[in-house]
């Protein structure tokens, strides 16, 4: 397992410290927790734009017809 030091504000150590022994966890699982968790979520975004970017370059894109479709579907939801 790694190892890291890392300087946080205090505002936030305090609010690291309420929440370690509000939920009975260690500092270091709930910062380990919330780094994982921004991993993740920040993969899946460039994953998507990657491919985005890659159907855009093939000229993958939705037709005009499909395009209004959705868009009425919309707003008839929209009321």
């Amino acid at each position: 397992m790694g190892m890291m030091s890392m300087r946080l504000p205090d505002e936030l150590t305090d609010q690291l410290d309420l929440l370690a022994s509000a939920t009975g966890r260690t500092k270091s699982f709930l910062a380990g927790q919330a780094i994982r968790d921004y991993i993740e979520r920040e993969s899946w975004q460039i994953t998507e734009i990657t491919q985005a970017i890659s159907e855009a370059d093939s000229g993958d894109f939705a037709s005009d017809d499909e395009v209004n479709s959705i868009s009425a579907k919309w707003m008839r939801n929209a009321g």
